[in-house]
């Protein structure tokens, strides 16, 4: 079920019961929340915004890391691992292409618009993010699990000993709510520090917080230098037709690559000589690599990429245009909260975690999983944390009385330490990380002194943060997001000073070599005051 607005009083704050609350709609979430329900449990998803629209997957065409059972299994994950850094596990690989695949035939089971290829047999690699994330909507639904959009979560509750719920506001009739269940999971997805990026409007590291509050690690923060080249002044992240680009100044003049080569194909390899000249100068583009046929395959596999030109008057494959790189943070990068146990168990008794909100060093390492790998992480994450959250809440179902003793963990941006300062707002707390986060010659071109620069200004806006934002009735929303996405500045510079070697999308000048003392996961925890520490990864290979 939906709730309704005819039959909800807006007087009266909302508090509802479950085995298992789901915290974000996007497809791990919905995933997830479909795991749970098929295992018994009574659900409820509460989504920032609407379950089906909100989301990164929603508005993209996105392939999945689509591996069919057979004998060639191990080598394509072996493949994909030699690109990984070091840090991934084959073990965790081997488990996410098995378990998306059967989810995948699950889709075709229930009926999902899956397009046929020449041969007539079902094309089941890609997901048309509109139509897939309209589809899973009604597979949540019909599934009986009870959905709350446009219920931003803003802290988890605890009794103390395991996480019990959590609770936020209504936006739309201007109430709170508040969940009590057995067993939570966290698929809010990754922050991208409020970039703009396609579908990530919403993607301010909440998740993140809320956890870090509960007591749970986060690891891989330092892999925050994913960029992607977009037209400049859109939002377009979509970096596939850069492939046939070459690269030139405003005068038409060919930009050269390190090689003294003229600049082309801006993705890969070259993408470290594109950063560069566009930190000296603005940088264009024209896709003049793409013959006439491959120009009409990419409009039509790629329509909301030209959107941007169409409304320019601008023809990308004959005319020059001007490009900027999109961060994004973990959103394509690889940090979030750590991934304790097989069922996606974090290391707080009750919570768990799925998609961009956890960690998917298993997954991709130091390199970014893009749309294919991070696709298939957010079935498979979703359906074993919908399992184990499950299976868990069966185990604690007992516990009847957390409702009189559990306690809410916010604090940054909704009880401030002291008192609240009016000059403080949420738009500058803000603008003032994304200072010091999102540059190229900060974020994508590493460099001790400005790591440490950058975390000084960072600590000094998070006392402030700490000691005086807050806001009133919705304004709590976006005074919880500033504070998540200045506690996951704070977490990504931290790491990026611990990570002292260059690796995947870390790139640090003054470590420029890759280290194999570093081959390990850099792990962060605490909110105030940050814990470094690092778990080893060595032998994951020798083992699978």
């Amino acid at each position: 079920m939906t709730s309704s607005r005819k039959n909800l009083d807006k007087s009266v704050n909302l508090h509802l019961e479950a085995n298992v609350l789901v915290i974000g709609g996007g497809p791990s979430g919905a995933w997830s929340a479909l795991s749970a329900a098929e295992n018994g449990a009574k659900v409820v998803l509460v989504d920032k915004g609407y379950l089906g629209t909100s989301g990164a997957t929603a508005p993209s065409n996105t392939g999945t890391w689509c591996v069919a059972p057979g004998e060639d299994r191990a080598q394509i994950v072996e493949r994909r691992w030699q690109r990984t850094g070091g840090l991934a596990d084959p073990r965790w690989m081997l488990r996410c292409v098995d378990r998306a695949y059967e989810n995948l035939l699950k889709l075709v089971e229930w009926g999902y618009p899956f397009p046929s290829e020449d041969d007539g047999k079902l094309y089941i690699a890609n997901l048309r993010g509109p139509d897939y994330m309209a589809f899973m909507r009604r597979r949540v639904l019909l599934a009986g699990v009870t959905v709350l959009d446009h219920h931003p979560a803003l802290e988890l509750f605890s009794d103390g000993e395991a996480v019990t719920g959590a609770a936020g506001v209504d936006r739309q009739r201007g109430r709170d709510w508040r969940v009590d269940a057995n067993a939570v999971v966290l698929a809010t997805g990754g922050c991208a520090f409020h970039e703009r990026i396609l579908g990530a409007t919403g993607l301010t590291g909440d998740g993140y917080l809320m956890a870090a509050e509960a007591g749970a690690i986060l690891s891989g923060m330092e892999f925050t230098g994913k960029y992607t080249l977009a037209p400049y002044g859109s939002s377009l992240n979509k970096g596939l037709p850069f492939r046939w680009a070459t690269f030139h100044r405003e005068d038409g003049t060919a930009i050269m690559n390190s090689d003294g080569e003229p600049l082309m194909n801006g993705i890969g390899e070259r993408e470290r000589d594109i950063a560069k000249a566009m930190i000296e100068a603005p940088v264009y583009a024209r896709l003049d690599q793409a013959e006439p046929a491959l120009q009409d395959w990419l409009r039509q596999g790629q329509p909301n990429c030209f959107v941007p030109y169409d409304r320019m008057g601008i023809d990308p494959f004959k005319d020059l245009f001007r490009v900027t790189f999109r961060a994004e943070g973990t959103v394509r990068g690889t940090g979030g909260i750590r991934v304790a146990g097989s069922d996606c168990a974090t290391d707080v008794p009750g919570l768990y975690v799925a998609g961009d909100a956890a960690s998917r060093e298993n997954m991709t390492g130091s390199t970014s999983g893009g749309g294919a790998v991070n696709s298939s992480w957010a079935i498979a994450s979703g359906w074993w944390s919908g399992h184990g959250a499950s299976l868990y809440a069966k185990r604690h179902g007992s516990r009847g009385a957390f409702r009189a003793v559990s306690k809410p963990l916010g604090e940054a941006g909704l009880r401030p330490a002291g008192s609240v300062k009016a000059g403080l707002t949420a738009k500058d707390v803000i603008s003032s990380v994304q200072a010091e986060v999102l540059p190229l010659e900060k974020n994508y071109f590493r460099d001790g002194s400005r790591l440490e620069a950058s975390r000084e200004k960072l600590d000094g806006l998070w006392n402030d943060v700490r000691q005086h934002l807050s806001g009133e009735g919705p304004d709590r929303i976006r005074a919880r997001e500033a504070a998540s996405i200045a506690a996951a500045g704070r977490w990504s510079l931290k790491s990026a000073l611990a990570r002292q070697e260059s690796r995947g999308m870390h790139r640090r000048a003054d470590f420029k070599a890759t280290d194999q003392a570093f081959t390990r996961a850099v792990l962060v925890s605490g909110v105030d005051d940050i814990r470094v520490e690092a778990t080893p990864v060595e032998n994951r290979k020798e083992r699978a």
